[in-house]
């Protein structure tokens, strides 16, 4: 029986564990040997896949048309790139069908970690935890400048209302929050058990005391939070945001910050977060003067998308990237929500 090789890029020691795990409970050890690199793929890095028959990619990982070409040109082995992510926009998915590459991913991973996540950063932007846990570190046990707002009875708009953005709505319900919600396939039968309304995305921004994103990255979402959305909401609405970084137009949230016209923003993504999330730069000077306009004012928070840093997520990220790879190289069909294709070409009118 042959063993297949897959480099894993962008690996931390919480993936090499959980892969390990994970390939021991599905019984791939004698069909799957992982190398992990803790550089993220890009044309500098492409070299790394030569003799390799898979790669494993996250979403900082860059899968560019170019890098896909240039991994043809070192590597006639490799068959499959596996995504840990649910996400695949990093990804040029015309170019690998050009050279007959199979793309897969993790559709699901837990929604509950990234809702709980985002529930968190709005608790802790609100009361001001952030400020709060330094200042009793330096012994300050003040409380001018620490008030928040009650969350039971404000409104709450949910955009998006996939599996994280449901398990959000519960959260909020439970809250006794008001919770309207918009999306393009609305889900009315829901709506009516639950209790949240569906509403225009106009009448969402201008009602909500709270916005919280949970939408994907596409080309008709870029930006989807711009300077026109931001000047319809509410006076003192925060902004949450643990989807993708692209979905929010950073500099005209930093615009809007400073006009004082939100209460606050919490992001655990950021549209150019490749350039520094998952690595230490703190002895460096950041070149990014919007991520460290966002960072240094007293009414954000900003984590390093790690809503999704569960030991219950991380497992299924593993399992799910596992069995992928398993069913592919043992000529099964991939299961058809975990395998990512290009969209079909449209024949000019």
């Amino acid at each position: 029986m042959s063993i297949h090789k897959v480099i894993v890029f962008d690996s931390k020691l919480y993936d090499e564990k959980t892969f390990k795990l994970a390939l021991k409970s599905l019984g791939g050890q004698d069909k799957l040997r992982f190398t992990f690199l803790e550089s993220k793929l890009t044309e500098e890095t492409v070299d790394e896949v030569q003799g390799y028959d898979g790669i494993c990619v996250f979403v900082n990982d860059v899968v560019s048309a170019n890098v896909i070409e240039e991994i043809q040109k070192k590597s006639n082995t490799l068959k499959i790139i596996a995504l840990r992510s649910a996400g695949f926009n990093h990804v040029s998915l015309e170019t690998a069908e050009k050279y007959n590459l199979k793309v897969c991913r993790v559709p699901r991973y837990s929604p509950y970690a990234v809702a709980e996540h985002s529930v968190a950063l709005l608790l802790s932007l609100n009361r001001n935890m952030h400020h709060a846990f330094f200042r009793t570190k330096q012994h300050n046990f003040s409380l001018d400048g620490l008030v928040g707002v009650d969350l039971f009875g404000k409104t709450v708009g949910i955009i998006g209302t996939g599996g994280i953005g449901m398990c959000a709505i519960n959260i909020f319900l439970g809250f006794g929050c008001k919770v309207l919600a918009y999306d393009v396939f609305p889900n009315e039968k829901a709506a009516k058990e639950k209790g949240y309304i569906y509403t225009t995305m106009d009448e969402l921004l201008r009602e909500s005391d709270v916005v919280s994103i949970y939408a994907p990255l596409l080309d008709s979402t870029y930006h989807l939070i711009n300077k026109e959305a931001l000047e319809k909401m509410k006076p003192h609405a925060m902004l949450i945001n643990t989807s993708r970084g692209g979905l929010v137009d950073a500099k005209a949230l930093v615009d809007c910050l400073k006009s004082g016209k939100l209460r606050g923003a919490a992001l655990d993504v950021y549209e150019n977060e490749k350039e520094y999330f998952f690595n230490d730069y703190s002895q460096q000077v950041m070149e990014d003067d919007t991520l460290a306009r966002l960072i240094s004012m007293p009414n954000t928070i900003v984590t390093s998308h790690q809503a999704f840093l569960t030991e219950e997520a991380l497992k299924n990220i593993a399992e799910t990237t596992i069995q992928n790879l398993l069913d592919f190289f043992d000529g099964k069909p991939l299961n058809e929500n975990n395998e990512v294709k290009a969209p079909p070409k449209v024949a000019p009118k």
